[in-house]
């Protein structure tokens, strides 16, 4: 159907079902669009591999919708993520605040006045 190959955003829920956990997980990771996936399963080892192993930038675990609250912006991956950051993690922490390197050396007070530019000398 087309909601499957268009990525289209709207009160939409499109449920497919594999043979295998390999079909499954390829289903998604060869898809273009990169946005969201849930997986269902009593099996916790299964999530936790699916969670790695998957290329979306959300996704849900027994639950339908992988954004649990209106305030987690748009999170996908591949085809999906419009701009070249995201909100969530070290990428919004990164976009948010300004980065500063301090390169410091603290020599040995010896007593005598001279100009000490850190580099080695034989004295």
């Amino acid at each position: 159907m087309s909601v499957y190959r268009d990525e289209i955003f709207g009160p939409v829920l499109v449920v497919l079902r594999a043979d295998t956990y390999d079909d499954a997980l390829d289903l998604v990771n060869t898809n273009p669009y990169g946005n969201g996936t849930a997986i269902f399963t009593n099996d916790g080892g299964a999530a936790r591999r699916y969670e790695q192993d998957v290329t979306v930038g959300m996704v849900g675990v027994n639950v339908p919708i992988p954004v649990p609250m209106a305030y987690f912006s748009f999170g996908g991956w591949k085809d999906s993520l419009f701009g070249d950051s995201h909100v969530h993690g070290t990428e919004g922490v990164h976009f948010y605040t300004r980065g500063k390197v301090v390169t410091r050396r603290w020599p040995e007070p010896t007593g005598r006045r001279r100009l000490d530019l850190g580099f080695p000398v034989s004295d």
